[in-house]
């Protein structure tokens, strides 16, 4: 990237932030993306249809075949146009509503996208203020010639880390620091044609980043097919637009409450995939216990996690969801799956029987919004060999500490990685840090996975020299004898014999 397109880059990017500010106060932080990335994909899509109908234009001289489906990746109806809504003066929320609804019911497949924000809530988005915030965004062209599809995607991306970082606690449902999943990604390598599957997939962040991986490897990212679930309307309608916005077409989201009513199916069972990556929400209370004592999908294999915890039930549905020969997951947990007892000690034993647990990585505390404890990544893998031995790492003091919250580079985030490799290639340890421990010693800590039992820092012992000693020991004995003079004095002073 050179230095004109970062300046451009990082200018479009501070235009797109000023816009939150305008809604600050009647709007909520945790409530900026409902509003904001809407808006943001509506004027993205206008002024991508004005530019393909100019080309249209040039090149047949008809404004019936400028305008025909053919010449447009998305339709934009008569009435529904990014102007039209510039223009109202009143009920401005009422007219961004009806142009989102137009545009939904003549693309299939953006049906839902737009969200389900209250616009005609004239009490929280006044008329002027809306006006406000849709003037800002006239200013700047959102076309594919003046903003790149990659270039979109990276200020998009921008937005919901500062949407984020805004909005803090509660943000740890729809967002997961980019280093972390870059870790990942790297762990499970993606390759073209491959199919990638997330099944709480929040904003999309975990599916971008495979693009990411595989064009930094030189692959075509359009050949991956992206799959992803996710619960909440508004998070799944901004993951849409998300991959949209990065060029993205062979993707599908659905919603819906994965554990309860998965989406992805192939006849009566799970649809598999070569890669399967989350960051399900930890130990959820309410997670579906009830119906999968009787799981048509057959996830509970292994057995039912606890009624009140759902941890390894995301386990469990993502390695049902691995294909037979190439799959393979990586998923982050708060630490406890690691060593909890009763029915998620029963899973684990298994998991570990059949070899599907590969890599355990131990990850700082306090680096997730919503949730200050340590969390790790579990790597599995569809596994043939039984009893295989399982590679710790312990990361906990790679990152950098802030004061709310602390993060992870992507420099440490690689180191981490690299580790990991040097592991598979060299199978050397590394005292401290990592260990590959085979299945005799699990079994002797009763499958117990606490990284600490296998993977801890050495004792350092303080040595010094003989004069160092010698030097340190007269200092003392001067203060030690200082001390006796001013004990003295102060006892003869209150009247003591001594």
């Amino acid at each position: 990237m050179n230095q004109k397109q970062s300046q451009n880059i990082d200018k479009l990017e501070s235009h797109l932030w000023e816009a939150a500010h305008i809604i600050t106060g009647p709007i909520d932080a945790s409530d900026y993306k409902t509003y904001i990335f809407p808006i943001l994909f509506f004027k993205r899509v206008c002024d991508v249809y004005d530019e393909e109908f100019a080309e249209a234009m040039q090149f047949y001289n008809d404004k019936e075949m400028a305008l025909s489906p053919e010449q447009h990746r998305i339709q934009v109806p008569n009435g529904c146009h990014w102007r039209d809504v510039i223009a109202a003066t009143k009920d401005v929320g009422k007219v961004l509503k009806t142009a989102f609804l137009g545009i939904e019911k003549t693309n299939d497949r953006l049906y839902g996208i737009f969200g389900d924000a209250a616009w005609t809530n004239k009490d929280r988005l006044p008329d002027h203020l809306l006006l406000q915030l849709l003037n800002h965004f006239n200013k700047i062209n959102l076309g594919v010639q003046n903003v790149r599809d990659d270039d979109m995607g990276r200020a998009y991306e921008y937005l919901i880390k500062r949407f984020a970082d805004k909005a803090n606690k509660k943000a740890g449902e729809f967002y997961t620091p980019r280093s972390i999943v870059r870790l990942m990604v790297n762990v499970l390598d993606p390759k073209p044609g491959e199919t990638v599957y997330d099944p709480a997939c929040g904003t999309g962040g975990m599916l971008l980043e495979t693009l990411h991986h595989v064009k930094e490897h030189g692959g075509d990212p359009r050949l991956l097919k992206l799959k992803g679930q996710e619960k909440n309307l508004t998070t799944e309608a901004i993951a849409r637009m998300n991959l949209y916005l990065h060029g993205m077409e062979d993707f599908d989201i659905r919603r819906g409450d994965t554990l309860r009513d998965p989406k992805f199916l192939t006849l009566d069972r799970l649809e598999q995939f070569d890669c399967v990556i989350a960051n399900p929400p930890f130990s959820l209370n309410e997670w579906g216990y009830d119906k999968w004592t009787s799981d048509p999908y057959n996830r509970h294999v292994f057995g039912l996690a606890p009624k009140t915890n759902g941890d390894f039930a995301w386990v469990m549905h993502m390695y049902t969801s691995m294909k037979e020969s190439t799959g393979r997951m990586a998923v982050v947990l708060p630490h406890g799956v690691l060593f909890r007892s009763g029915a998620e000690a029963k899973i684990r034993k298994k998991l570990l029987d059949v070899g599907a647990i590969e890599t355990v990585i131990g990850l700082a505390g306090n680096l997730f919004y919503g949730t200050g404890i340590p969390a790790c990544i579990l790597v599995l893998r569809k596994k043939v060999t039984r009893n295989t031995p399982v590679l710790f790492i312990n990361a906990e003091e790679i990152y950098t500490k802030g004061r709310a919250q602390n993060t992870m580079s992507t420099e440490q985030a690689d180191k981490i990685y690299s580790i990991y490799v040097n592991q598979h290639k060299k199978a050397f340890e590394q005292e401290g840090v990592s260990r590959w421990v085979e299945y005799s010693e699990l079994k002797e800590n009763d499958f117990n996975l606490n990284i600490a039992r296998y993977v801890q820092k050495p004792l350092e012992e303080e040595t010094i020299t003989v004069e160092e000693a010698l030097r340190d020991f007269k200092i003392k004995l001067a203060k030690l004898e200082k001390a006796e003079d001013e004990l003295e004095l102060l006892l003869e002073r209150e009247g003591f014999e001594l």
